[in-house]
């Protein structure tokens, strides 16, 4: 169940509250005239089913209610509402497999940001990969993989592409390219200095590393698995199932490899660079490629089940 608290003109908000009340998907709708001062207005708050929400979104940003006051969307964590019960039970899909695109969408740009936060972790992230690296240590390096925050900018290229916002794609593009620069050349630095100390040797790199070597070797199931994870991933993200995503950080080797190209040129192991760098471009593209993939699967899907929603509507207005 999801909560709308929407601010509309006066002149609006009939028109506002007979969309809600007459949608099967509402279940409670309340109004506040005069309530808002900036802009100057009323206050409509409804509760609707999450696999209805969209449509309803849809709507009032098609009326243009996002240009003359706001749309808040909010998930409610628990309900208690015969009402809303029969909300759910009446419309279409199911809440846990349906896509809101304007959470979708936001989450998105909220996390393809190239700011501080974000490099941080990503150098955080890769400095601890390359610990794991030299100690040989898959604690270590799930750990790590973890704690990165790639994954949310790479959910967002397949948003993009599947969404045609070309804004979002170049935001996630730079996300990507910045974060991984400035990790890359942090753990450089970082790699400097402990070869300095001589804390690492050239054998810490070059030697065998049962426990990591997968890194610098990209196979076919090396794409597999991006592949799933990025599936899994989008999956996770677009639906109220939140579980899935840690496992998915767990999976993939963007994270370690970047760690494994910055000791690889510290050190001039060309075969380190060479192979974390293909497995680092490996992971991104099949992710991206799944995640855009079951996004426009969830659109398919999701249109049809819209258009049997407006016929469903249709008939219980007509009745």
């Amino acid at each position: 169940m999801l909560h709308l608290r929407i601010v509309a003109p006066a002149c609006r908000s009939g028109d506002l509250v007979e969309l809600l009340t007459t949608d099967p998907a509402v279940s409670t709708v309340t109004m506040v005239r005069g309530a808002a001062v900036d802009p100057p207005g009323d206050v409509v708050e409804a509760d609707v089913s999450r696999e209805g929400a969209d449509a309803v979104i849809d709507r009032l940003r098609d009326w243009g209610i996002q240009h003359e006051g706001s749309i808040h969307v909010t998930t409610i964590p628990t309900w208690i509402s015969s009402r809303g019960f029969q909300a759910d039970e009446r419309t279409p899909g199911a809440g846990a497999d349906a896509v809101v695109w304007s959470q979708v969408t936001q989450q998105a740009y909220d996390d393809s940001e190239f700011n501080w936060i974000f490099a941080t972790f990503m150098c955080l992230a890769t400095v601890l990969t390359t610990i794991a690296i030299v100690l040989d240590s898959t604690i270590l390096l799930i750990g790590a993989m973890v704690l990165g925050p790639e994954f949310g900018a790479v959910a967002a290229l397949g948003v993009a592409l599947v969404r045609k916002r070309w804004t979002l794609l170049r935001r996630a593009i730079t996300a990507l390219i910045g974060g991984f620069t400035v990790a890359i050349v942090f753990c450089i630095v970082c790699a400097l200095i402990a070869r300095t100390l001589g804390w690492v040797v050239v054998d810490d790199v070059t030697g065998p590393r049962p426990g990591t070597h997968f890194i610098y070797t990209p196979d076919k199931w090396s794409f597999l698995v991006a592949v799933i994870a990025g599936a899994a991933g989008v999956l996770s993200l677009t639906s109220a199932r939140l579980g899935g995503l840690s496992g998915v950080f767990i999976s993939v080797t963007t994270i370690p490899a970047a760690g494994n190209i910055a000791l690889g040129i510290v050190f001039g192991v060309r075969e380190a660079i060479v192979g974390s760098t293909a497995q680092l471009l490996l992971n991104l593209v099949g992710m991206a490629l799944a995640g855009a993939a079951t996004l426009a699967v969830q659109r398919q899907v999701w249109v049809r089940v819209a258009a049997y929603r407006v016929r469903l509507l249709g008939r219980i207005r007509h009745d």
